[in-house]
């Protein structure tokens, strides 16, 4: 096992916060292996790159030879995780959660060792404690304490319901780290104050409080709003592997550096050196080329990252890529730009609507993939190859208008 300074260094990495890093410190240095616990609400039946990012802490912290339980919220599932909503979610039934979990169950192993993985379900002790223990459960926390929430205060003030329930949820979240008498918990930053919860009750339960490790959420496609299917803007890690590649290719350089940092297993050496290589002239598409074909051999299969690449080149190949494309700067908002509005202003339709029209006909490609969403919204940092149909093509660089 690597000594308390370097298994730090690993572990602070891409991580927004450690609470408290001298409890993490004390810890390590009792030379013997820690359990972390990270849960996952089963409330959707695929996992996708942004579920990932806290997957890649797992498996950095099994690397360093410490003990890690993949937890399946099957009854914070039928709650519904309130966190980031401003209304009430709706609750999933015991089937819906149990397919999704097994769902779940097959695909972390693309990642986690599963020699040195526990996977457990709150429902196990959430079962065995009962009406009155949640009753009990409930006790240990106040309502003015529950309104310090962001989400919970934002709705309180703005007179929207807040159902009894919601306020069960971190409560529950923070039991399951007594049950599991966890020494780490992870979750993303919008999970800090269930976290935080969760070092609470175990000081009430007589239990030394875990430490808390906040990963950042990942940026969808988009570039903007985090990784989500209901916002369409995700990669799913069971897609097939042109896909995954392809979305891959799709997204800003600017983002590409972000995913490096939360997905990656490059060492940061090698990715500053990446960046270096980039600002000395080399064409980011190629860097980009390495990532997807690092995520696609990591979810389908040492070497089918080559595949993926060749027969992303063999698509440009076959759509007769001409070389005298035309290059465009165009300055846009900070909060990005729609993709119609942007094939106008390069010439490559008439206005907007035909924009609109061209997408939803299947007609326009970014990078050489199909774009499907009328209102996809481009942000700035990217350099793009735009083609409406056989031969309308632009390149096109997107500035900030600041």
């Amino acid at each position: 096992m690597l000594g308390v300074d370097e298994q730090l260094i690993e572990i602070g990495r891409g991580a927004q916060e450690i609470l408290l890093e001298a409890d993490l410190r004390k810890k390590l240095a009792r030379d013997k292996p820690l359990r972390i616990k990270a849960g996952f609400d089963p409330t959707a039946p695929d996992l996708h790159l942004g579920h990932t990012v806290l997957i890649n802490k797992m498996r950095q912290f099994q690397m360093l030879g410490h003990e890690v339980v993949f937890l399946i919220g099957d009854f914070t599932g039928m709650i519904g995780d309130p966190t980031g909503k401003n209304t009430t979610r709706p609750r999933l039934t015991p089937d819906e959660i149990a397919a999704n979990a097994q769902t779940y169950q097959s695909q972390i192993f693309k990642i986690l060792d599963p020699e040195l993985t526990k996977i457990d379900f709150n429902s196990r002790w959430m079962t065995e404690l009962g009406s009155a223990g949640l009753i009990g459960l409930a006790a240990q926390y106040t309502v003015a304490r529950m309104l310090e929430r962001d989400d919970f205060s934002k709705r309180y003030k703005g007179g929207q319901p807040i159902a009894v329930h919601e306020f069960l949820y971190p409560l529950v979240q923070g039991y399951d780290s007594v049950a599991l008498k966890a020494d780490v918990e992870l979750g993303g930053t919008d999970q800090k104050f269930n976290l935080l919860v969760g070092r609470h009750l175990q000081e009430n339960y007589g239990q030394e409080p875990q430490v808390v490790l906040t990963m950042p959420l990942l940026e969808g496609l988009d570039g903007v709003n985090k990784m989500s299917k209901s916002l369409g803007n995700y990669i799913g890690i069971a897609e097939a592997a042109d896909d995954i590649f392809g979305k891959i290719m799709s997204i800003s350089d600017t983002l590409m550096w972000r995913y490096f940092e939360l997905l990656s297993f490059r060492s940061v050496a090698e990715i500053a050196a990446l960046r270096t290589e980039v600002d000395d002239g080399k064409n980011p598409r190629d860097v980009k080329f390495e990532l997807g074909a690092e995520l696609v051999d990591r979810f389908h299969g040492r070497g089918k990252g080559a595949i993926a690449r060749d027969n992303f080149i063999a698509r440009f190949r076959e759509g007769q890529i001409p070389n005298d494309i035309p290059e465009f700067s165009l300055p846009i908002p900070d909060t990005g730009a729609k993709l119609a509005l942007i094939l106008k202003e390069v010439q490559l339709v008439q206005g907007t609507g035909a924009g609109y029209r061209m997408i939803e006909q299947g007609a326009v490609r970014i990078d050489g993939e199909k774009v499907s969403d009328r209102d996809l919204l481009i942000t700035p940092g990217n350099t793009l190859l735009l083609q409406v149909g056989k031969r309308g093509f632009a390149r096109v660089k997107l500035l900030n208008n600041k």
